[in-house]
């Protein structure tokens, strides 16, 4: 019998929202009735310093939380690119930041999917909503979670926290997905 596991690796700078992506992505597969394990890793700095997770979703019993091979990784700045690049399963997605990094190896086993994430986020009226912008793209090339799921999980976990940027982190996780939906197009 076959089960239904995904694995992702998300990183970047402490302030970034790393630890808020896995958490939105990890807290989706719950709702949806899934086994979750999200682990994460800090650097010794709180803002600034590097910081990661992995989230493993499965429709089994996970038997590890530690995600050393992914089936994508997104990573939200150069340093991370450079360290977790090498990470994705072949066949794999590689989703950055392409305001803060920029790639240039030659693999041709991944689908590599360069984002604007800061800039989009700005455009919406939320800078800090980079990481929701990277969460549509997620969910736009992936099946890790459903579409209608991780809006729930926006108004539920970033919609009760700060209701003043519902409207912002809907917007950004819209235009994330369209996004990638647009590239998905060109290729």
């Amino acid at each position: 019998m076959t089960t239904f596991t995904r694995t992702l690796f998300c990183a970047g700078f402490g302030g970034q929202g790393v630890m808020v992506l896995g958490q939105l992505v990890a807290y989706g597969a719950i709702e949806e009735g899934r086994h979750v394990t999200w682990l994460p890793s800090y650097g010794p700095e709180m803002r600034g310093g590097t910081a990661n997770c992995g989230v493993t979703i499965s429709d089994g019993e996970i038997s590890s939380p530690f995600v050393t091979r992914a089936d994508v990784v997104v990573v939200l700045n150069q340093p991370s690119l450079d360290k977790y690049e090498p990470t994705v399963k072949k066949g794999g997605i590689l989703i950055y930041n392409e305001d803060m990094a920029s790639y240039h190896a030659a693999r041709d086993d991944i689908r590599v999917i360069p984002v604007h994430a800061a800039r989009i986020a700005e455009s919406v009226g939320n800078e800090r909503a980079l990481n929701v912008v990277l969460l549509g793209v997620l969910t736009a090339v992936s099946d890790f979670i459903a579409d209608e799921t991780a809006r729930n999980v926006i108004r539920e976990k970033l919609g009760a926290k700060k209701p003043q940027f519902l409207e912002s982190n809907l917007k950004a996780y819209e235009a994330g997905k369209e996004l990638a939906k647009s590239l998905t197009a060109k290729q």
